[in-house]
C-alpha cells in the first residue's frame, strides 16, 4: 500500500521534536497575543445571564453522555437568553485570568492558550436581534457585529448548502487564532488547537442535551465563505469548526 506520510506535513508525531529545536516567541520574550479579541469601539453589548445565576443544566452527566448524537432536525422554538448564557458558558467561560497571559476556562486547552473564538449567528434566540455576534468570555457578554435576517441562510450555504443548518436557532462559529497558540507552542500548534475545537464542541453537545436541544458538529464548510461570512481575513484568524444549535421535538 502507498504511504500517505507525504500529506501529513501539518499534523505529524514529530511535532514536539521540532518544537524543542525552535525557539518559540515565548522563549524569545516576546509580548504574550491577548487572550481575547476586543470589541469593536462602539459595538453594541449584550449583558448575559451570569454562571451564578443560571438554573440551568441539572441532567445527570450520564444520561446527556447517553443522549447524545447529531441532532439534524430542530423544532421553531427558539432558545432563552438563559439559555444561549449556559451555551457559552460551558464552552468558553472563563473561571480565571491568570497573569493577563492566561485563562483557566470550563474547557481544557494546552498551556491554558485557548486559540479560538466564539461567534454566534442568532436567529431565533428571545430579545435578541438577528445578527452575527462574537461571545466576549472575559465579560461574560454578546459582542454585535453586524444585523441580518438572511444570515442563517448564508451560513448553510457556506457549510456546503446544509439546509438543516438554517433551520437552527443559533449557529456556533469557532474561529482559531494560530498566533494566541504558536506564541508558546511553535510547530506543534496545529495539533492543539485541532484537540481545543474537538473538547469545545463536546461541551456544546452535552450541554445542549441537558436543555432539551440539539447540535451537530459541522466541518464541512467553503473555507472563505465561512471566513467571509464572519468577517475574517483567512489568515491570522479563519472559521475552523461550526455546529447549529436548536430545540429538539421530546424524545
Amino acid at each position: 500500500m502507498e504511504s500517505m506520510e507525504t500529506n501529513r506535513e501539518f499534523l505529524k508525531a514529530v511535532f514536539w521534536g521540532e518544537m524543542s529545536r525552535q525557539l518559540t516567541d515565548q522563549q524569545k520574550g516576546r509580548p504574550h497575543p491577548a487572550v481575547q479579541k476586543p470589541a469593536p469601539q462602539g459595538a453594541k453589548l449584550v449583558e448575559l445571564i451570569a454562571p451564578k445565576d443560571i438554573t440551568l443544566g441539572q441532567m445527570p452527566l450520564t444520561q446527556a453522555i447517553n443522549r447524545r448524537r447529531s441532532r439534524r432536525k430542530f423544532t421553531q422554538e427558539p432558545l432563552s437568553l438563559e439559555e444561549l448564557s449556559f451555551l457559552l458558558w460551558v464552552t468558553q467561560g472563563v473561571r480565571e485570568v491568570v497573569g493577563g497571559a492566561a485563562t483557566f476556562r470550563t474547557v481544557p486547552s494546552g498551556g491554558a492558550r485557548h486559540g479560538l473564538e466564539s461567534y454566534l449567528v442568532i436567529n431565533r434566540v428571545v430579545n435578541l436581534e438577528n445578527g452575527l455576534y462574537r461571545y466576549l468570555p472575559l465579560e461574560h457578554k454578546l459582542c454585535l457585529l453586524r444585523t441580518g435576517k438572511t444570515l442563517v441562510q448564508e451560513a448553510a450555504a457556506a457549510c456546503c448548502g446544509q439546509g438543516f443548518i438554517a433551520e437552527a436557532a443559533v449557529v456556533f462559529i469557532w474561529t482559531a487564532i494560530p498566533y494566541r497558540v504558536e506564541w508558546r507552542y511553535g510547530a506543534a500548534s496545529p495539533k492543539l488547537i485541532a484537540l481545543d475545537a474537538g473538547h469545545v464542541c463536546q461541551n456544546l453537545y452535552l450541554a445542549s442535551e441537558a436543555i432539551s436541544a440539539g447540535t451537530c458538529a459541522i466541518a464541512a464548510y467553503f473555507q472563505d465563505k465561512m471566513d467571509e461570512l464572519v468577517g475574517l481575513d483567512g489568515r491570522e484568524e479563519f472559521v475552523i469548526y461550526a455546529a447549529p444549535v436548536g430545540k429538539i421535538a421530546d424524545l
